[in-house]
């Protein structure tokens, strides 16, 4: 065996740990404003943790979400749940 080859079992190695993406698809998700449940937004205003919306889009919230159109996707889920106004714990979340 070689000098500079390592002795098998007794090496180290590196784990990499994938990033976890935050954004998901084709960037349409970018220019809408999105249904999050209340207490994950101010959740993640507090310790920065990413929010999961309705569609399915992940994000840390930092815009306000009042600039932008609600996400169809969304719209359509909540109103699919018989929600009526902000009773049931869902808001509408940050872009």
């Amino acid at each position: 065996m070689s000098t500079l080859e390592p002795e098998r079992g007794t090496g180290t190695g590196t784990l990499v740990e994938p990033t976890p993406q935050t954004s998901h698809g084709d960037g349409d998700h970018e220019r809408f404003a999105h249904y999050v449940q209340k207490d994950k937004i101010m959740a993640s205003a507090l310790d920065g943790t990413p929010v999961v919306a309705l569609c399915g889009k992940v994000w840390v919230p930092g815009r306000d979400p009042k600039k932008y159109p609600v996400c169809p996707m969304c719209k359509e889920i909540y109103e699919s749940m018989g929600a009526g106004g902000d009773d049931n714990g869902k808001g509408k979340g940050d872009k």
